[in-house]
């Protein structure tokens, strides 16, 4: 699933090509077999396009590989690249205890060339590396601290991440890298393969590694523990918008108290230098904050068009949905809901045969002089105008009469017509269900009382 850091790093990009009039790259990292199916290569296009983040190319790096295996064969032919048949357990065998992780270079020397079983590593040089970041600043790297020479070409002749991507940045003219702050420790490699691959090209790429995603805990975002997937958001109402506005101020700020911008004002805005390098908050709540300001702000046929995928969905029969029922209620429904999943429950009343049973909601409100209540109601809804200002003092009536306030003495009329304690406003809800339905709930609420 696309995680909500990789859309906050998709997005970022996406401002600083257009705001550089630059050109924005989807590149599919597929050389990995084992984790390569097309329907999540599927599931990224479509969170792209769902927060609108149109992509100016597009490259397959699986149909790249000619060009790895051309760059891994010039590696080994100028002596930057050697063979190797080490096997992990050998590595490890040869270790003394409290030796660093790594690879302990033992085939450097040995001149064996390709053949079965044998991967190419990279010869570091010695010395350092320096990487100029963005949002780092200058982060100096011992290249004898890197783990050992590092394989580009494993045993099976597939091309390593750091030798495919540095090969298809060439390629492709990356002039800039914004990525998740956890590839920093590889950005030495890559660097160290540029200059091997194009001594006399063009530079390495501007990096910027930007800062992590963590949970309330402080603890960086996970998939197995945290809900990150953007496809979860979509699918329980989030707006692209509301999600693209909060993802684009999870590390960065325009300055002053300004939150709320449209795209072409994030492109105006966004500076990557003003990036931060401390972990962001992923705050749930201050999305949901987002998304009720993105909802609000909806002209009534926006709303009603956003929330016509979730009303399609039910829970009622398809033929029982009426368009003009639910425009006569949304204005009330658009005010309530933190996302649109939320519109059926408020509206489930309207379209379903009897009334939603909720046994919590039941069994606080149907107690004491409930069934004289639901008998006042009925009595008095049979006769009165079937508008909500006259049903709306029908009820208030009927509250004096009992000694109570509106809200205690209505609970059992709403529960029997609507099945919830909490929901639209009631004489509104009533009016547009219709008397006729409006009594025969209630009649039904006296004959299970009964």
């Amino acid at each position: 699933m696309f995680h909500v850091g990789g859309a906050r790093t998709a997005l970022w990009n996406w401002l600083f090509a257009r705001q550089q009039g630059g050109a924005f790259v989807l590149r599919i990292e597929d050389t990995d077999e084992t984790r390569n199916e097309e329907q999540w290569v599927d599931g990224i296009r479509d969170a792209l396009r769902w927060l609108e983040l149109d992509w100016d190319e597009e490259f397959r790096q699986s149909e790249q590989a000619p060009a790895h295996a051309a760059a891994a064969a010039r590696l080994f032919e100028e002596g930057r690249a050697y063979y190797c048949d080490c096997t992990s357990e050998a590595v490890q065998a040869r270790k003394p205890p409290g030796a660093p992780p790594g690879y302990d270079n033992f085939c450097r020397d040995r001149g064996l060339g390709p053949g079965p079983g044998r991967a190419l590593r990279f010869r570091i040089p010695p010395g350092t590396t320096t990487i100029d970041d963005v949002v780092r600043g200058q982060v100096e790297f011992d290249n004898d601290r890197l783990g050992g020479d590092f394989v580009i070409v494993k045993s099976n002749g597939g091309a390593i991440f750091y030798l495919a991507n540095t090969v298809d940045d060439l390629d492709e003219r990356v002039s800039h890298v914004l990525r998740a702050e956890e590839h920093l420790p590889n950005t030495p490699k890559n660097q160290l393969l540029w200059q091997a691959l194009a001594p006399d090209g063009p530079p390495p790429p501007v990096w910027a590694h930007l800062p992590v995603l963590v949970n309330e805990a402080r603890k960086k975002l996970s998939k197995r523990r945290d809900k990150v997937a953007l496809e979860s958001f979509r699918d329980e109402g989030y707006l692209p918008q509301a999600m693209r506005n909060y993802l684009c101020l999870l590390g960065w700020s325009p300055g002053g108290d300004r939150e709320f911008m449209t795209l072409d004002e994030m492109v105006d805005s966004f500076r990557l230098e003003d990036v931060g390098s401390s972990p962001a908050f992923f705050d749930v709540k201050k999305l949901d904050a987002f998304n009720e300001h993105y909802l609000r702000a909806m002209g009534p046929e926006e709303f009603t068009a956003a929330a016509r995928p979730f009303l399609d969905r039910g829970p009622w029969r398809p033929e029982d949905f009426d368009l003009a029922t639910f425009e006569a209620l949304a204005p009330e429904v658009q005010t309530r809901v933190t996302t649109l999943s939320k519109v059926p429950e408020l509206v489930d009343f309207l379209f379903l045969p009897h009334a939603p049973v909720d046994a919590q909601s039941w069994d606080a409100t149907m107690t004491g002089p409930a069934r004289d209540i639901l008998g006042d109601a009925r009595e008095q809804f049979a006769r009165v105008d079937w508008r909500p200002d006259a049903i709306g003092d029908a009820a208030r009536a009927i509250a004096d009469r009992h000694g109570m306030k509106l809200a205690k003495a209505q609970a059992p009329v709403r529960v029997a017509v609507m099945g919830r304690t909490k929901g639209l406003p009631l004489f509104e809800s009533l009016a547009v269900l219709g008397r006729p339905r409006t009594l025969e709930r209630i009649d039904d609420a006296l004959a299970r009382l009964a």
